[in-house]
């Protein structure tokens, strides 16, 4: 019995060390810390940058109606070539026409009464001279004609004006260029200013591309760019810089750049594909990692590097600011692991799992 006893309790003991081993190792598992990681990939500055884009027009111009009404022909479609002078789309006039008529008839009336006012005026003068009238009937008279006069320039003006409006009704080009969008048919009713009709002048032609938020002060000091084309594989054009957006688009969070054409041949078509190759300066290299990957001492900035699942603060250069990213010049290597949230519980030499 004795020896049974000494058997079950010799049992327990070493199922409560199995246990108390167990629940040590969950322990340890517990405490090693979990993090979000990333790899970092560093981009040269100095390497070529490939940008695909589209042939634009150096101008290109927005035309709309001054007046709003209903279009009820439109003579030209996307692509047709334009001369001054071509009347592109019409409206319905019919209302302005009447505006007209009935200010024509106004002006005709107000000269007749100021005629009447004049042949009256000159009578009671010639009586004011005789003595026959008072200075106030005269001056009455007087009043009648500036009146008239008034209203002479009033009616006048209205007349100007619907005639101004009736001229609007008619969308006319003011140069010679290719309709490059239509936005507008035959039966729709537009409002004054609304664009309709986008048109590309003869000349200058340019590649509009997007450039990445990251590689703009690179594109700045190019050394060279090249434009080539996927209609024409046997073309290379020299292309500089002419204008870049200073504001980012909103959803790609891009740029919008226009690359002008040195001495472009012939057969350069609106809308053609093209591809613009970048030859940038220096050799600097450069990522974005998150701002939550930055771990701040004193004015040092600093990152968690994972090595062996062990972390080690390592300090790095910074540089610009955007989009919740920070770029990161120096202290960095390309397939480096680093942590991107919880930077401030970790402590130097930590074992952490990801």
């Amino acid at each position: 019995m004795k020896k049974s006893l000494l058997i079950i309790i010799a049992i327990l003991s070493t199922t409560s060390l199995l246990v108390a081993g167990c629940s040590k190792a969950a322990t340890t598992i517990e405490e090693i810390p979990l993090v979000r990681s990333e790899t970092v990939k560093i981009n040269s500055l100095g390497e070529n940058a490939n940008y695909s884009g589209e042939v634009r027009g150096r101008y290109e111009t927005q035309l709309a109606f001054q007046v709003s009404g209903k279009i009820i022909k439109r003579n030209v479609d996307l692509g047709s070539k334009v001369i001054p002078g071509d009347v592109l789309m019409e409206i319905d006039a019919k209302d302005i026409q009447q505006n007209v008529n009935i200010s024509s008839a106004q002006v005709s009336s107000a000269q007749s009464q100021l005629q009447l006012a004049a042949i009256n005026l000159e009578r009671y003068r010639t009586l004011f001279e005789q003595g026959a009238v008072s200075r106030a009937q005269l001056d009455q008279y007087q009043n009648n004609y500036e009146v008239a006069q008034a209203a002479v320039r009033q009616s006048s003006a209205q007349y100007t004006q619907g005639s101004n409006q009736l001229g609007y009704s008619t969308l006319v080009a003011d140069s010679e260029g290719v309709i490059s969008s239509v936005s507008a048919e035959a039966g729709q009713v537009v409002s004054s200013g609304q664009a309709l009709l986008t048109l590309v002048k003869d000349g200058e032609r340019e590649v509009e591309i997007n450039v990445p938020e990251n590689r703009v002060d690179g594109l700045r000091k190019a050394e060279q760019i090249q434009v080539t084309f996927w209609a024409l594989p046997n073309v290379t054009v020299q292309g500089n810089i002419r204008e870049i957006s200073p504001i980012a688009d909103k959803v790609s969070r891009t740029y919008k750049v226009r690359i002008s054409l040195v001495n472009p041949p012939p057969g350069i078509n609106l809308g053609m594909t093209a591809n613009v190759i970048v030859a940038q300066t220096g050799g600097q290299q450069a990522t974005y990692i998150p701002l939550s990957a930055i771990y701040q001492t004193g004015d040092a900035p600093h990152v968690w590097v994972i090595v062996n699942d062990v972390v080690t603060l390592r300090s790095v250069k910074v540089g610009a600011f955007g989009d919740n990213k920070v770029q990161v010049l120096e202290g960095l290597q390309d397939g480096d692991n680093i942590v991107t949230a919880g930077v401030q519980k970790l402590h130097e030499g930590e074992k952490v799992r990801k």
